[in-house]
């Protein structure tokens, strides 16, 4: 059973930044997808960003990009994403994703089977 531990998120004001880190432990085959998604209160899960942990393309939400950026860790299975000049509009929970193995790009958000638990992340004007 795989199992994703989170840590990060918070409060910040406006333009300041977080970082998230997820890490996937339990049974993993060799690559997987590893992402986040966030869902704010009444508004539809969106994901943030994915990437393919066995290559280099990663995946971005039209509203992050230029300002979230999704990162592998030298620890197997782990991924960071570093979130800058974040806006009110950025708060929601967010919660860590993965599929091992992927069954399409890790860009086809309805194959994520594995969930955090989820952090809160709110950005205050």
């Amino acid at each position: 059973q795989l199992q994703l531990v989170e840590s990060g998120g918070g409060s910040v004001q406006a333009g300041g930044s977080l970082r998230l880190s997820c890490a996937a432990s339990g049974y993993t085959s060799s690559y997987g997808c590893m992402g986040w998604f966030r869902q704010a209160p009444g508004k539809e899960r969106e994901r943030v960003a994915a990437l393919y942990t066995g290559g280099t393309r990663t995946y971005y939400a039209d509203s992050v990009k230029g300002r979230f950026t999704l990162t592998q860790g030298n620890a197997k299975n782990t991924v960071y994403l570093q979130m800058n000049s974040l806006k009110v509009e950025d708060t929601a929970m967010y919660y860590c994703a993965a599929r091992f193995p992927p069954i399409k790009s890790c860009s086809w958000d309805d194959q994520y089977n594995y969930w955090g638990q989820g952090t809160q992340v709110t950005v205050s004007s």
